[in-house]
């Protein structure tokens, strides 16, 4: 019986401490016209990519995603690779992000014929800075839209990802980003 009673507790107090980690992750998250963090991560193109270096030329869209060859990242990767079209004439560089180690994300770049660059913060320290970190494992499905400014021009917290290509082109322009010029 002393041992239900302790197992009891031990349930309530991991409940508990779950439930202020969740509280305390949710007061951190990042808002509309908060500075983004910078980011210096490597990229299934072979490439590092800097936040700061990018919104020298343009505006970043980062859309992190739980773990690669899962139901929805594939679904979401999917969508940006079968109608990256309708982002491609904007001024936007556009990345999918996890924390996946960089490996596993170039499989599943190629699988799936990602023409963009899949992100890897394999130490989580990019998902922790954007509030995106779950339960120390894995990075919510949120979105981020940067303007050329680096402030947070929204956050999409319901990512649809069967149309996360046609939302992101919409949101984007709803933002004002402007299509690319002819060089």
């Amino acid at each position: 019986m002393r041992s239900v009673k302790i197992y009891r507790a031990g349930l309530r107090s991991a409940a508990f401490v779950l439930m202020v980690i969740s509280l305390v992750s949710s007061a951190l998250a990042l808002e509309i016209g908060d500075q983004a963090p910078d980011f210096k991560l490597q990229a299934t193109d072979g490439k590092t990519y800097q936040l700061s270096e990018l919104l020298k030329q343009q505006a970043v869209v980062l859309a992190w995603y739980p773990f690669a060859f899962t139901r929805g990242c594939t679904i979401e990767c999917k969508s940006l690779a079968e109608n990256g079209h309708l982002l491609k004439d904007l001024e936007v560089a556009y990345f999918m992000a996890s924390v996946d180690p960089i490996e596993k994300n170039k499989e599943f770049a190629a699988q799936y014929a990602a023409d963009f660059p899949l992100l890897s913060d394999p130490d989580k320290q990019a998902a922790r800075d954007y509030g995106v970190l779950s339960m120390g494992l894995f990075a919510k499905r949120h979105t981020f839209y940067i303007g050329k400014d680096g402030k947070i021009l929204f956050v999409d917290r319901d990512v649809q990802p069967a149309s996360s290509a046609q939302d992101m082109a919409s949101k984007l322009n709803e933002l004002g980003i402007p299509k690319r010029t002819a060089s």
